[in-house]
C-alpha cells in the first residue's frame, strides 16, 4: 500500500479565509478568556504588519490598529477537518482523520483510474487550492511516515519501503509526530534522530515511555499493523457560514452562498448522488422591541427541484433566484445550507456526436431556471386525459417521477388550443367534419358541440365548432400550425 498525507498547517484558519471576500486584508484569529486575549493565528498581511500567534491582544492592537479579529472555534476546525475527509474519499475508499491537522489516504488503488501519482498529486494540489486550503503534501509506504514527511518537506515521495526506513533514521525525534510529545523530552535527553531512539533497548523504554512509544515506531516503520479509524461518508449535509457583520441586502449573501453551493457538490460528487430539495436559512439576530420579524430566529429559503442534480453552477443560480424572491426583513448573521436527502443522480443520456450549441442550456437546467424564475406552478408536464372535452383533455403533471401513457385515439387535434372558444367571423370554407361531441353531463358542464376543420380567407387552417346539424355561429377553438 502507499499512503498520501494532506497536512494542513493553518486550518483553522483557512476556515475562515476562505469565507471572507477579501481574504488578504489583515485578519487574526482570538482564543482565550475576556481578560486575557491572545492570538491564536494571524494571516499572511497580519503577520507582515508584526503580529505573531500567541501575542496578547492588546500588544496586537498597538501594532495595527485595524485589523479583524474572529474567534477561534476548536469544534469548526475538527468539523471541516472531517469535510476534507469526505474531499479525499472522491479519491481513495480508505481514508482516515484521525490525527488532527491532516488527513491520510491510500492510493495506490487509485493510480489505475487517476493516473500515476505525480498526476494525482497535482489533481489533490488543484482541487485543494479551489477549495481555498494550504497544504503539503507527501507519499510513503506507512500512514504514519507519510505524516512525518508531509511536515519535513512538501512534496517528498518515498514509495519503497526500504529508502523509508532508511530516510526516517535521519529524521530528528521532535518532529517524529511521537506520541504525548515525547519528541521534546527525548531531544533534551540528547537523543537526537530516530535511529539513535531505535538503537535504545525496547524494555527500557517500554518501562520508561510507556508501550504507546513502541508501538507507533513499529507502524512508522511498517512492521506492525496500523488500525486506522477510517472515514464513511455523511448522508446528508449541513455547513453553516458566520458572516461576521449583519447584512441587509441580497449581493452581499452571495459569495457565502457560491461557497455553500461548492461544498455541497463536491459532497454529492463523494457520494456519487445529487440534491433534489435543501434549506437556505438565514438567521438573524434576537433583538427587543421593533419588528416582529427581528424576534424571528430565522428564515427558511426552500429550493426544490424536478430531478436530481449536483451541477454547481445551475445549483448557485437556483438558490440564487428563490433567495432574490425573499424580501430580508431582519439583518442576517448567518448562513446554513441544509440537505437532509441525498438521491442518487443519474446524469442524462446524451449522443456521443451531441452538436449541442456552446450558449444553449440542457433542458433540465433550463427547467429549473424557469422554475426559480417564474415559480413552481409555471413550468409543469401535460398528460392526456380521458375527457372528451377539448378543454378538459389533459391534466397537468409535476415532477419527472409519474408516466406519461399514450392519448386516446381521436382526430387531429389542433396545437394550439385557445383558453376559451371566441366567435369566428368571416366566411369559411369546411376541410372536414363534422366531429360530433357530446360529453359532461356528469359534472353539469354539459357539451353537444359539431367540430370542423374550416380554412379562414387568409388561408389559416382553424379548428370550430357550432351547434349540431349548423354551420353557422362558428366558434373558434384552436388553430392548427
Amino acid at each position: 500500500m502507499l499512503w498520501a498525507c494532506v497536512l494542513l498547517p493553518q486550518l483553522a484558519l483557512d476556515v475562515v479565509l476562505r469565507r471572507r471576500p477579501d481574504p488578504e486584508a489583515p485578519l487574526a484569529l482570538v482564543t482565550g478568556p475576556a481578560q486575557l486575549r491572545t492570538l491564536h493565528a494571524v494571516n499572511a498581511s497580519a503577520a507582515a504588519a508584526g503580529l505573531v500567534p500567541g501575542m496578547r491582544l492588546v500588544a496586537a492592537h498597538a501594532l495595527l490598529p485595524d485589523f479583524a479579529m474572529v474567534d477561534h472555534d476548536p469544534s469548526a476546525e475538527a468539523r471541516w477537518q472531517r469535510f476534507l475527509a469526505a474531499w479525499a474519499y472522491r479519491h481513495s475508499s480508505l481514508v482516515s482523520a484521525q490525527w488532527p491537522g491532516c488527513i491520510v489516504l491510500e492510493v495506490r488503488g487509485s493510480f489505475r483510474l487517476l493516473g500515476p501519482w505525480p498526476t494525482l498529486q497535482a489533481r489533490l494540489r488543484s482541487e485543494l487550492d479551489a477549495l481555498g486550503f494550504r497544504h503539503r503534501i507527501a507519499l510513503a509506504p506507512t500512514p504514519r511516515a507519510a505524516r512525518v514527511f508531509a511536515g519535513l518537506e512538501d512534496g517528498l515521495a518515498i514509495p519503497h519501503a526500504a529508502t523509508m526506513a532508511a530516510r526516517l533514521d535521519r529524521v530528528p525525534v521532535r518532529r517524529a509526530c511521537l506520541p504525548d510529545g515525547l519528541g521534546v523530552r527525548l531531544q533534551r535527553m540528547g537523543i537526537g534522530q530516530l535511529r539513535d531512539l531505535r538503537a535504545l533497548p525496547r524494555d527500557a523504554l517500554r518501562r520508561r515511555f510507556g508501550l504507546a512509544l513502541l508501538e507507533h515506531l513499529d507502524r512508522l516503520y511498517g512492521e506492525a499493523d496500523d488500525p486506522l479509524e477510517y472515514y464513511l461518508p455523511p448522508d446528508h449535509f449541513d455547513s453553516r457560514v458566520e458572516l461576521g457583520y449583519e447584512v441587509e441586502n441580497h449581493t452581499a449573501l452571495l459569495f457565502p452562498l457560491r461557497r455553500l453551493i461548492g461544498d455541497l457538490c463536491t459532497l454529492l460528487s463523494i457520494r456519487d448522488g445529487g440534491v433534489q430539495r435543501f434549506v437556505l436559512r438565514l438567521e438573524h439576530e434576537r433583538g427587543p422591541g421593533g419588528a416582529a420579524a427581528r424576534n424571528a430566529a430565522h428564515t427558511d429559503v426552500e429550493v426544490g427541484l424536478l430531478a436530481p442534480e449536483r451541477e454547481p453552477g445551475m445549483l448557485f443560480e437556483l438558490a440564487r433566484n428563490r433567495l432574490e424572491r425573499v424580501a430580508i426583513a431582519a439583518p442576517v448573521v448567518a448562513m446554513r445550507l441544509l440537505a437532509r436527502e441525498l438521491p442518487a443522480f443519474v446524469p442524462a443520456s446524451r449522443d456521443l456526436f451531441d452538436t449541442r450549441q456552446q450558449q444553449q442550456l440542457p433542458w433540465p437546467q433550463l427547467r429549473e431556471r424557469l422554475r426559480a424564475r417564474l415559480g413552481d406552478e409555471a413550468v409543469y408536464r401535460v398528460a392526456p386525459d380521458g375527457d372528451p372535452r377539448p378543454e378538459r383533455a389533459w391534466r397537468r403533471l409535476q415532477g419527472d417521477d409519474a408516466r406519461i401513457g399514450p392519448a386516446p385515439p381521436r382526430p387531429p387535434r389542433p396545437g394550439w388550443l385557445l383558453p376559451q372558444p371566441m366567435p369566428l367571423r368571416g366566411r369559411v370554407r369546411v376541410v372536414s367534419g363534422p366531429e360530433r361531441l357530446e360529453s359532461g353531463w356528469w359534472d353539469g358542464a354539459d357539451a353537444r358541440r359539431d367540430y370542423y376543420v374550416v380554412e379562414t380567407a387568409q388561408g389559416q387552417r382553424a379548428w370550430a365548432f357550432a351547434a349540431p346539424g349548423e354551420r353557422e355561429g362558428w366558434m373558434l377553438h384552436g388553430w392548427f400550425g
